[in-house]
């Protein structure tokens, strides 16, 4: 059975995310007992904040620090990466996720803060072969969206290893555009032009 929850400034924020560029005080929650649960239980405490009376810093702040005990960008980041991750030394591939980390979370949130009023429709859980399909909806005034997080079991806690939105994923998504980027350039030009959108990424908090 569909769940209908009325969320805060939220809509087809993760279209607008596939379409991003990689160049150009809430914890996290303790692991529900499904990966349905846990998706919900994140979704609504972001709804929560989204929707509190503070200025849009600290929401930024906020849902930076849920969710990252949501999204693994470590894995999505490796697998953006693909076979040009050979290429990385050790110390190139970590300043690299912690880059990509702040590219996914902040174009991520920017998008969450910006649209109004959808509703949210949590859909089921499936399994997808290792890993375990939440299927969600985003209705908005104008449009409705599938978007479904593909969730690894991982440390008694459930991480979002990939978004998809429709057929498209965000992580696919990301790999054409670095795969096009590292095709024209070395390593050191990505992480170069990366350090320039993303400043004060390097540092352990992001």
């Amino acid at each position: 059975m569909v769940e209908r929850l009325q969320t805060g400034r939220r809509g087809s924020l993760l279209v607008a995310l596939l379409l991003a560029g990689v160049c150009c005080g809430s914890g996290s929650p303790a692991r529900a007992g499904t990966a349905l649960d846990y998706t919900r239980e994140v979704l609504e405490r972001a709804r929560a904040i989204v929707n509190a009376d503070h200025p849009h810093n600290q929401k930024l702040a906020e849902l930076e620090k849920l969710l990252e005990g949501f999204l693994d960008t470590d894995y999505m980041g490796k697998d953006a990466l693909g076979e040009h991750v050979k290429h990385f030394t050790a110390t190139q591939q970590q300043e690299f996720l912690k880059l990509f980390r702040t590219l996914f979370q902040r174009t991520y949130l920017q998008k969450l803060l910006f649209f109004d009023k959808p509703v949210f429709e949590y859909v089921g859980e499936a399994a997808a072969g290792a890993l375990t399909q939440v299927n969600t909806k985003i209705v908005t005034p104008r449009d409705e969206f599938l978007v479904s997080y593909r969730m690894r079991a991982a440390s008694g806690r459930w991480l979002a290893t990939d978004i998809q939105v429709e057929d498209l994923s965000l992580t696919s998504n990301f790999r054409q555009q670095l795969d096009r980027q590292l095709s024209k350039g070395a390593v050191d030009t990505l992480l170069d032009s990366m350090r320039r959108k993303f400043g004060g990424a390097t540092d352990d908090t992001p």
